[in-house]
């Protein structure tokens, strides 16, 4: 079983993180906003910034011991939400070079050992 203290690094690691990405949906919005599905309602400039700020405060609530739990559990379901994003950059990348379509494909099955770390986060709280 891991230690208290490899636990609560790989906590704050999980917030660091999600508030880093959190952080640049402020300091570089355009391609957050280029993936943000058109099925949604409104701008997607609102999208960028309305998931943004949730990053940012799943984050707060990941990096602190009393709401880690729920932190864990919020961060899961966030990373599996933006899931139709990076399908959609995916699709779009279809006709640029091989790096970008392999950065951009490679987002899709990325997204499955960010949920169980985020799970994992949520079981090791105390």
């Amino acid at each position: 079983m891991a230690s208290t203290r490899s636990r609560s690094r790989s906590a704050l690691a999980l917030a660091g993180l999600l508030g880093a990405a959190g952080a640049t949906h402020f300091a570089k919005p355009r391609p957050y906003d280029a993936i943000v599905p058109r099925v949604l309602p409104g701008k997607p400039r609102t999208w960028t910034y309305v998931s943004g700020v949730a990053e940012i405060a799943v984050a707060a609530a990941v990096a602190a011991p009393r709401t880690r739990r729920l932190g864990g559990l919020l961060a899961a379901g966030l990373f599996a939400a933006v899931f139709p994003a990076n399908v959609k950059m995916a699709l779009d990348y279809r006709d640029k070079g091989p790096r970008a379509k392999a950065i951009a494909w490679g987002r899709l099955p990325g997204q499955v050992p960010l949920i169980i770390w985020a799970l994992r986060v949520r079981r090791s709280a105390v």
